[in-house]
Parts: structure tokens; C-alpha cells; sequence
């Protein structure tokens, strides 16, 4: 079984999280990523994650799986609301269902937050497997002048299935 870690985005390399920021798979699905994601953009990313640790406690982490750098996520707040990200290389694309199930029993058990939001780009049409997990649609949302729609799921929910 591998070993999955969550660090703190300050723990990894730099260019790893370049890469993956830069990888047009993963750039497809993140229309808030403009322009190259050079070392200067990397920077202000984990000042501004950081940020987030500093002011409320929690923030987003590095996920290394058998100790390879393989993505970032976790909860941050977003518009009042705590949102949920998951963004994997895709060489790692398959953990993602165990990455999300430590990040969502971290929101709700060890946190406990009343829910969790996920916003997706109106591409992102395959939403079955949130539906799924108990999200419901919640409305389209305008973050950084780009278009999203919500997605959120009840704690409440959380503690059905």
C-alpha cells in the first residue's frame, strides 16, 4: 500500500511544484493558472498558502506519496467559505479518492466545519463521482473574473455515507 504524507508546501522543492503547475493536463482544469508558472508565480502561491496557515490555522498541503512529491490540496477558505482542492499530477491521478477522503475526515472530523465546497471550471462536465460522494450543485460563483460552479457537501451528509 503506498504511503501517503501531507506536508507543507514550503517542505517541497520548487520546481516539483513548477512542473506540476506547468503540466497541461493540470493546467486544463485550472483557469485561474495565466501565463507560465515560474519561480516567481511559485513564490507568491505558497506565501499566499502560507498565509492561510498563518491567519486561520489551516491551509493547503503538499501530498507525497512513497515520498514523491505528487500534488497539493487540502482545505482553505474561500469567499466565507471553506473550499476543498485536490490537484495531483496526473501520474497520481488514481489516489485521488484517498487523498480526498483524509482531507474531508480532516474538515469534518478535526476541524468540524458544517461543510466543504469544491468549485470546477464549467468544463469540468464528469461530476458524477462528486454527486456521488454526497455534493450537490450550489450555484456558479465568479472567482478571479473567471467562472465556477459550486458544488458543496453537508457535514451532516458527510456522517450518512
Amino acid at each position: 500500500m503506498a504511503q501517503i504524507a501531507f506536508k507543507r508546501l514550503t517542505e517541497v522543492k520548487k520546481h516539483e511544484l513548477m512542473n506540476l503547475m506547468n503540466h497541461p493536463l493540470v493546467r486544463r482544469q485550472m483557469p485561474l493558472l495565466k501565463g507560465y508558472f515560474d519561480e516567481a508565480a511559485c513564490e507568491r502561491f505558497i506565501a499566499a498558502k502560507e498565509k492561510f496557515w498563518a491567519e486561520h490555522g489551516y491551509g493547503p498541503w503538499a501530498f507525497c506519496i512513497d515520498e514523491k512529491f505528487a500534488g497539493w490540496g487540502g482545505v482553505q477558505p474561500e469567499n466565507g467559505m471553506i473550499d476543498l482542492a485536490l490537484v495531483l499530477h496526473p501520474k497520481f491521478w488514481g489516489m485521488g479518492k484517498t487523498i480526498y477522503h483524509k482531507i474531508i475526515h480532516y474538515a469534518f472530523v478535526q476541524m468540524k466545519f458544517p461543510s466543504v465546497t469544491v468549485l470546477f471550471p464549467p468544463t469540468r462536465t464528469r461530476v458524477q463521482g462528486l454527486i456521488k460522494l454526497g455534493f450537490k450543485e450550489d450555484g456558479a460563483v465568479l472567482v478571479g473574473n473567471e467562472k465556477f460552479i459550486r458544488y458543496t457537501l453537508l457535514h451532516k451528509v458527510f456522517n450518512k455515507t
